[in-house]
C-alpha cells in the first residue's frame, strides 16, 4: 500500500469489523442493501453523485482505490507505481500502471490495456460526457503492451493518481463502450445500466431510480468470493425508513447515509436487529450558492452559466450576511449529536489538511444585518429586503430528508430575521442526484439559488477534490451540465494555484496549498460548510466482514462480506 499522508488521527475514527474464517463462494445466499437514494446509472463517469458511483462499484473496479485508512493499495493493478519501484518516471510526467496477469470481464473475455487505454478516451473525447476530473492534465494513455498503460501529462506531476484511482474512475470494456464516445455517451442505455466489470458481481436487472439485482461474478479473480450468491440493492424511500428496515425489522442487512436524528437512531438501535457504525471522513454538509442566474426568463442555453452573473448573490456582502445569520453549532446538535460536528472547513480532516477557523461558528445576527444595508438591501413595510424594487428573495433546495428539511426550516427562520424571504423546495435524491440531462431538477443544473447537500472527498490525495472547483469545471449546456463546479465558482487565483499543487510532491508544501485553496472558496462563500458530518451506517448483526471506509466506496469490500453463523 502507498501512504499519501501521514496524519489519520485526532478526530477521524474508522470502525471495523473483525472477519473470521470465509465461506466458500455464493453459498451465503442474499445480501439485501437498502440505499434510499437511489442509482440513476451504473456508470459512475456519468454521475456527479455517490448513489450511482456506489452501487457500480459493485461491478466497475479502478486500478487502484484507497483503503480503510485512506491509503493506495491496487485493484486491478499488480501494485501502485512509485518513483522507488520505477513505476513513476523521475521528470514525473508519466505514470506507467500494470494490469494484475490473466484478469477477466464478467463475461469471459480478457481484461487487457486495450480496456484502459479506452477508457481515458471515453473521458478525453470531444463532447464528453464525462463527469469527472481524474483525467485534468493528461497529454495521452497508451498501450506499451497487452498489460502495461503508460500515462502522460503535461508538466511534471508529483501525485499522478487521478486516472484510473477510486471508485469515481473505474476501467469500462472497450468492446462495449466502443459507440458511446463523446455525445452519444449518455444514449447507451444498455451499456450505462448494464455494465460488464470485473468487480465480485453481475447485473441481472437494473431499474432506474429504483432498483439493482446482482449476481456473484463467475469470473471474479479470487475463486473463493464472493461469499453472497446474490445483491438486492432498492432504492427509493428515506433515510428513517431504511434505518428501520435494518435496525428493528430486520429486512435488510445494510443501509448507509443514515441521516437522521441522534436521538431516533438510538432508539431504532435497541429494536437488536443491528448496529449502528460510524466512521469520520471528509463529509460535509454544505450551502452551495448559486452564483450565475437561474432565472427561467433567460435563454435556456444562458441559464444558470457565467454568461448571466446572479443578481443577488454575486455581491459578497449578502452571501456573507447569509453566513453571519447561520448558527452551525446548533444545526450540528440537532441534526447530527455526536455523530456531527459544527464546522467552517471545506477539507475538515485529516488535520494536516483543515485549516482549522472556527471564526464561520459564531452567529452574529446584527453583523448580517450591518453587511445587508451596507449591500443597500433596506428594509420593506412587509419586513423584508428591497433594492431597485427588487425583493430579496431566495430558493433554497434540497433533497427530501427529515434532517435537511429540518435545517431548511431553521435557517429560512434566521434568514427571515436578517431579512431574506425565502422559498423552500425538497426534490426526491434520486431525481436531484439524477444523470438525466432533460431534468431541470439536477443539482448540477442548479436551478434555484441555494442548495443544501454534503460532499466529500475520494481518498487522500485531494487534488481532484480541489479540481472540482476550477472555472473549467462548471455545468453547462456543451457538457450536457455535467461538472462539479456547482456553484459556479470562477478565480484565477484558485485555478493557479490548483495548477501548483499539481506540481508539488512535498506533503507539506501540499497541504500548505490545499489550505488557501479552502480559504479562497470559503471567503467567496460560494460554498458554506455547515456539519462535519460522520458516515453513519446500519448493519445486520448477521452480516460480516465489512469494513467502514470514508474515503472511497462504501462497498468497497463486498467481495469479503458474508453471512455470520
Amino acid at each position: 500500500m502507498l501512504r499519501l499522508t501521514s496524519l489519520l488521527t485526532a478526530g477521524v475514527t474508522v470502525t471495523l469489523f473483525v472477519t473470521p474464517a470465509f465461506a466458500d463462494r455464493r453459498t451465503d445466499g442474499a445480501v439485501n442493501i437498502l440505499q434510499w437514494q437511489a442509482p440513476s446509472t451504473m456508470n459512475p463517469y456519468l454521475s456527479g453523485g455517490e448513489k450511482d458511483s456506489t452501487p457500480a462499484s459493485l461491478v466497475l473496479e479502478p486500478l487502484a482505490g484507497y483503503d480503510q485508512d485512506g491509503d493506495l493499495y491496487p485493484r486491478l493493478a499488480q501494485d501502485v507505481p512509485t518513483v522507488a519501484n520505477g513505476g513513476v518516471a523521475k521528470d514525473l510526467k508519466s505514470i506507467t500502471w500494470k494490469l494484475k496477469p490473466d484478469l477477466k470481464w464478467s463475461d469471459g473475455s480478457p481484461v487487457t490495456s486495450k480496456d484502459v487505454v479506452f477508457t481515458a478516451n471515453y473521458c478525453m473525447a470531444p463532447n464528453v460526457g464525462c463527469g469527472v476530473n481524474s483525467f485534468k492534465g493528461v497529454v495521452k494513455v497508451e498501450a506499451l503492451d497487452d498489460l502495461a498503460v503508460k500515462v502522460t501529462f503535461e508538466g511534471p506531476t508529483p501525485m499522478p493518481y487521478g486516472p484510473f484511482v477510486s471508485s469515481w474512475s473505474p476501467i469500462i470494456q472497450a468492446k462495449q463502450f466502443a459507440d458511446c464516445l463523446g455525445e452519444r455517451a449518455q444514449t447507451c442505455t444498455e451499456a450505462n445500466f448494464y455494465p460488464i466489470g470485473t468487480g465480485p458481481f453481475v447485473i441481472t436487472n437494473f431499474k432506474a431510480n429504483d432498483a439493482v439485482q446482482l449476481k456473484a461474478n463467475p469470473n471474479y479473480r479470487d475463486p473463493n468470493k464472493p461469499a453472497f450468491a446474490e445483491v438486492n440493492l432498492k432504492g427509493g424511500g428515506d433515510a428513517l425508513g431504511a434505518a428501520r428496515a435494518v435496525l428493528q425489522t430486520g429486512e435488510y442487512d445494510y443501509a448507509s447515509n443514515l441521516q437522521i436524528a441522534p436521538d431516533v437512531l438510538s432508539e431504532m438501535e435497541k429494536g437488536a436487529k443491528g448496529n449502528i457504525l460510524l466512521a469520520f471522513g471528509t463529509s460535509v454538509e454544505f450551502l452551495f450558492m448559486s452564483l450565475t442566474d437561474p432565472s427561467p426568463s433567460l435563454p435556456p442555453e444562458e441559464r444558470s452559466t457565467a454568461k448571466h452573473p446572479h443578481p443577488i448573490l454575486s455581491d459578497l456582502r449578502v452571501s456573507k450576511a447569509l453566513s453571519l445569520a447561520l448558527d452551525r453549532a446548533k444545526l450540528s446538535e440537532i441534526g447530527y449529536g455526536s455523530m456531527g460536528k459544527p464546522t467552517c472547513d471545506f477539507i475538515p480532516a485529516p488535520p494536516m489538511f483543515a485549516v482549522g477557523d472556527t471564526g464561520c461558528l459564531g452567529q452574529d445576527i446584527p453583523g448580517a444585518k450591518k453587511l445587508l444595508d451596507e449591500a443597500g438591501w433596506r428594509l420593506g413595510p412587509d419586513g423584508f429586503r428591497e433594492k431597485d424594487g427588487k425583493k430579496l428573495k431566495l430558493t433554497l433546495v434540497t433533497t427530501t430528508n427529515a434532517v435537511r428539511n429540518q435545517f431548511q426550516a431553521i435557517i429560512k427562520q434566521w434568514w427571515h430575521e436578517v431579512g431574506v424571504d425565502v422559498e423552500l423546495r425538497s426534490i426526491d435524491a434520486s431525481v436531484f442526484f439524477g444523470s438525466d440531462a432533460g431534468n431541470p431538477d439536477t443539482f448540477q443544473k442548479f436551478y434555484a439559488d441555494v442548495e443544501m447537500w454534503a460532499d466529500y472527498a475520494g481518498g487522500t490525495n485531494f487534488g481532484r477534490y480541489v479540481a472540482a472547483y476550477i472555472c473549467s469545471a462548471a455545468p453547462r449546456p456543451d457538457t450536457r451540465w455535467l461538472g462539479s463546479n456547482i456553484p459556479r465558482h470562477c478565480n484565477t487565483d484558485y485555478d493557479s494555484l490548483v495548477t501548483e499543487l499539481d506540481k508539488t510532491a512535498d506533503a507539506e508544501q501540499r497541504a500548505e496549498i490545499i489550505k488557501k485553496l479552502s480559504t479562497i472558496l470559503t471567503e467567496s462563500y460560494a460554498i458554506m460548510p455547515l456539519v462535519w458530518r460522520g458516515d453513519v451506517t446500519g448493519v445486520s448483526n448477521t452480516l460480516a466482514g465489512l469494513v467502514m471506509n470514508p474515503w472511497d466506496s462504501r462497498l468497497w469490500n463486498a467481495q469479503d462480506w458474508y453471512r455470520s453463523k
